[in-house]
């Protein structure tokens, strides 16, 4: 399997996306936009797009983020959607993908840095990749926004602070709002990267002190994480057996 990832920081790393990846011993690529890296060419080369998080919005402007064309990433995940690609969106990734299918973003009704619980709805326990995360599930978060809603796509997970936190587009195709890559190490990225993480955790309900972030065992969302992976890489399979 050949797995893409579209990193837009180096703060906002892949972390157990990453790790599942190497431990099936996937062909793994890049494209660190933040390096000014390309998109690749062709599509045939992705077999599962995973695009990950980044302080931009799909509004971002290149005044803004110079390396950060959205119009273009856009377009790619359309292509790879359209070619019955799996396509994994985390945060402004899952963002993205809403954008791709003409679903405009929106903001979060409450910013949510740290840890804290998402419920599965009626779908999401439904739903055979998702269920087993249990509900409530103590998952991360890193966000103002939260990606916008087709007609097919379906609210798999909420949480107190943002009502879109896991939605699946189609079958190969879902949006995290929520972090469950999020390791000690890469916590340790956002926090470095993150202004004033003391005042806003006075200022919002749902923001976190930095040391209770660094603190949380991430293994359990990490590790239903890549169960969540292989049963996504099963569906996968199942369909070019289909095509």
């Amino acid at each position: 399997m050949r797995i893409h990832f579209i990193q837009h920081e180096v703060f906002e790393a892949p972390g157990a996306y990453l790790a599942w990846a190497e431990k099936q011993q996937h062909e793994v690529t890049f494209s660190q936009v933040y390096r000014q890296d390309l998109l690749p060419d062709e599509i045939d080369s992705v077999d599962v797009l995973i695009i990950m998080g980044g302080p931009q919005s799909p509004d971002s402007s290149p005044s803004e983020y110079p390396y950060f064309d959205a119009k273009a990433e856009i377009a790619f995940i359309r292509r790879c959607i359209d070619a019955g690609k799996a396509v994994v969106g985390i945060c402004l990734g899952a963002q993205l993908i809403g954008e791709a299918l003409l679903a405009k973003y929106e903001h979060s009704p409450q910013k949510e840095i740290g840890v804290f619980p998402i419920t599965l709805t009626a779908a999401g326990i439904n739903d055979s990749k998702i269920a087993h995360f249990g509900s409530p599930l103590s998952v991360g978060h890193w966000h103002n926004d939260m990606p916008g809603l087709t007609p097919e796509s379906e609210i798999l997970a909420s949480s107190a602070g943002c009502p879109r936190q896991i939605v699946r587009y189609t079958n190969l195709v879902y949006g995290f709002q929520c972090h469950m890559e999020l390791t000690t190490e890469v916590v340790r990225l956002l926090i470095a990267s993150e202004e004033d993480l003391l005042l806003q955790s006075q200022l919002h309900q749902f923001v976190q002190l930095p040391d209770v972030i660094q603190a949380y065992d991430y293994n359990e969302m990490n590790n239903k994480l890549h169960t969540f992976l292989d049963l996504l890489e099963c569906a996968y399979r199942r369909s070019l057996v289909n095509k």
